[in-house]
């Protein structure tokens, strides 16, 4: 069973992890990736895919207070079995069960529930077997940089397992490496830490110490800036894709809309290690005012080149990929290096609430504003929908600075 008591241990332990998180994600993206087709299906307005896609998150934001938190006083990795379990059956109810916008929210909310206990739970579960601030910095970069990775994987096989199989058989198959990452840390992964010291259960959720807690709460409304935009981009990419395709002469790109989707956040891995390692050298708080700050500018002018050769269009959502995720391990790394070691199952707890629960709002919000403006058929108001974004991770830079200078770390680290 792997851990982290020698350096090759901690290595694998950190693949299997990351490995096992994008297994467990297939299921992520796949409505998104399938936007276009749900909506004609179904008759959904872009408000209710709005709901759609955020009830996932949603589902995460309500159950995570309560899954990392207990991770705690109980075994990581046995929440995160369960968890992992509950998102094969919640995508194979998708496949079988779901018929319409009811249907649908009903299995995305438990998708959501599931992803709460598995990715904070292990990157809880990974942090508790891995030693050291400097190595705890880097194994929560590659970890949570495998969040894009997984999401990237998702639209990806969702996109090629509808072309050759249908719509079904994309969340059949995300079911699978649902069930395959639940074996795989069955195996292969050591059971979680359990504190010295036990937390009465009331004790579980009390989030006043982490709230006052000031330079980890900085973090964490950083994060939930962060995660407004990153899953507003997520959720709504493919369709905006599909409309500029649109607008294109025709054969002008080989490439489908959720194959550039998938590119576009697979460079979240890349972006988000870089940008922890610029952080531990340059400082966090420089590297995230800047990254946040240009990420908003992007957002308040991207809606725009839907027109644009579409080449153009790929290479300016390649910057934007980047943009939005190169923040997203320094955040992260920012609150485990900044939480109370005895309430770092509530920090984080409280990190995914915030992070989630903007997540969750803001492909809704997205959404009515495409309505609002006049649908997905106009340039102005697919420009006003990414504006929403915009505005959200602009608040990330002001919220760091109103918290002030965080406290100096060790060696190795950066504020």
């Amino acid at each position: 069973m792997l851990d982290g008591s020698t350096a090759k241990k901690a290595t694998l332990l950190i693949a299997v992890m990351c490995l096992s998180q994008v297994l467990g994600m297939l299921d992520n993206a796949t409505f998104s990736a399938l936007i276009t087709l749900f909506q004609q299906k179904w008759q959904l307005n872009n408000t209710e895919i709005g709901w759609i896609s955020g009830i996932y998150y949603g589902g995460y934001a309500a159950a995570v207070p309560l899954l990392v938190a207990f991770t705690d006083r109980e075994d990581a990795r046995r929440i995160y079995l369960y968890s992992m379990a509950l998102g094969g059956l919640a995508a194979l109810g998708f496949a079988f069960l779901a018929g319409g916008f009811w249907g649908a929210m009903f299995f995305r909310l438990f998708a959501g529930i599931s992803l709460a206990g598995t990715y904070m739970v292990g990157l809880k579960l990974l942090t508790d077997l891995i030693h050291g601030k400097k190595e705890q910095s880097r194994a929560v970069a590659y970890y949570t940089a495998h969040f894009a990775i997984g999401t990237g994987v998702s639209v990806f096989v969702a996109g090629e397992v509808w072309e050759l199989l249908g719509w079904q058989w994309s969340f059949i198959v995300a079911s699978i490496g649902s069930f395959f990452a639940w074996l795989v840390v069955l195996l292969f992964v050591s059971k979680g830490l359990k504190p010295e010291e036990h937390i009465p259960f009331r004790e579980i959720v009390n989030f006043k110490p982490v709230i006052t807690n000031r330079p980890a709460l900085g973090y964490i409304l950083a994060y939930a800036a962060h995660l407004w935009e990153l899953f507003a981009l997520r959720a709504w990419l493919v369709a905006f894709l599909v409309f500029s395709l649109s607008l294109q002469p025709a054969g002008s790109f080989d490439w489908s809309p959720t194959q550039i989707a998938s590119w576009v956040f697979l460079l979240g891995l890349p972006a988000s290690v870089i940008g922890n390692e610029f952080s531990v050298r340059f400082g966090r708080r420089k590297l995230l005012t800047v990254v946040m700050g240009a990420s908003a500018l992007i957002g308040f002018g991207i809606g725009f080149s839907a027109s644009l050769p579409f080449v153009v269009v790929i290479a300016v959502f390649t910057i934007y990929g980047i943009s939005a995720t190169a923040d997203s391990s320094s955040l992260t790394s920012g609150v485990v290096a900044n939480s109370d070691p005895k309430r770092k199952g509530a920090t984080m707890a409280l990190q995914s609430l915030a992070g989630f629960a903007a997540g969750s709002l803001s492909p809704i919000v997205f959404g009515a504003v495409l309505d609002l403006f006049g649908g997905s058929e106009s340039t102005l108001a697919w420009a006003a929908a990414f504006s929403t974004m915009g505005i959200g991770v602009l608040l990330g830079p002001l919220i760091i600075h109103k918290f002030g200078r965080l406290k100096p770390l060790s060696q190795g680290q950066a504020h």
